[in-house]
């Protein structure tokens, strides 16, 4: 049986003979259903005009990502540690080509992943390289379509998945957002790879926070506020968002919290910024 792909999102279902009467990822309030309905796919429709293309961000990071874009759009990196290479955050798309590639990296020994928008074919991407483990927070399993024991949950605000590299729940834009910060990123200078948990926006000097990115919905200002919180002890320089172009090179951490203080501000501020 195939296992079905939703367009608008990505994520992938258990195997079924039906196409699943909806996809509750694009009904909650921070996705959408199209106007024209819900729509459904599978990886044998995709390969004919689908492949995955490849981007060295720096030594040990390399960033994989599908042309043309489907669904969201965002790409993947993998991590490659000296424990076993990390996927962090994933795709929809996987195909021999992907997987002999990455087989000559050293493969994956973990898949880790921001937030449920991303979870896309996950299971697919772990059976590919021998059923590795999936580590996903445990606030966020309502939204787990296509479950499988591969899939590990954790609980707490931290999970080191190897020396250097650590899980950070920052809550936010869904219960168990989560980033990872790798010690040894951005040549040692530390760097967080953050999905659209902390969004990098196009100017390159701030990031911002939303509940839902496609229907404009903000966070609340103690939502905001935690995330600086929580990130407050860990040292990074470099941020590598979710698609390959969102990086900031320096001042990573003085962007989060300048942007934390100027989010707040906004949000709960008289209306007088708003004049000037």
């Amino acid at each position: 049986m195939p296992a079905f792909i939703c367009a608008t999102c990505g994520s992938q279902f258990t195997p079924s003979q039906a196409p699943p009467p909806s996809c509750p990822i694009c009904q909650d309030e921070r996705q959408y259903v199209p106007p024209g309905g819900q729509k459904w796919t599978t990886l044998d429709e995709l390969a004919p005009r689908h492949f995955n293309c490849y981007q060295q961000h720096e030594p040990g990071l390399i960033g994989v990502g599908t042309e043309p874009q489907f669904a969201i759009g965002q790409r993947a990196l993998i991590l490659r540690a000296g424990d076993g290479n990390i996927l962090w955050d994933c795709i929809s798309f996987i195909d021999a080509a992907t997987v002999e590639l990455v087989k000559g990296l050293g493969g994956l020994s973990a898949i880790a992943i921001s937030h449920p928008h991303y979870y896309s074919s996950m299971v697919e991407w772990s059976r590919a390289f021998g059923g590795i483990p999936i580590y996903l927070p445990a606030a966020d399993r309502q939204w787990i379509m296509r479950p499988d024991p591969v899939i590990k949950l954790w609980e707490g605000d931290t999970l080191q998945l190897a020396p250097g590299i650590t899980l950070i729940r920052c809550g936010g834009h869904f219960a168990g957002g989560t980033v990872l910060h790798w010690v040894g990123g951005g040549q040692g200078r530390g760097a967080l790879l953050s999905g659209d948990i902390v969004q990098l926006i196009p100017d390159r000097k701030h990031v911002s926070f939303m509940r839902s990115y496609p229907n404009l919905i903000p966070l609340s200002a103690p939502a905001v506020a935690r995330i600086g919180a929580i990130l407050e002890p860990f040292s990074f320089d470099v941020i590598y968002g979710a698609w390959f172009d969102r990086v900031i090179p320096r001042g990573g951490k003085d962007a989060v919290m300048r942007s934390i203080a100027r989010y707040i501000t906004m949000v709960q501020g008289d209306g007088t910024a708003e004049q000037r």
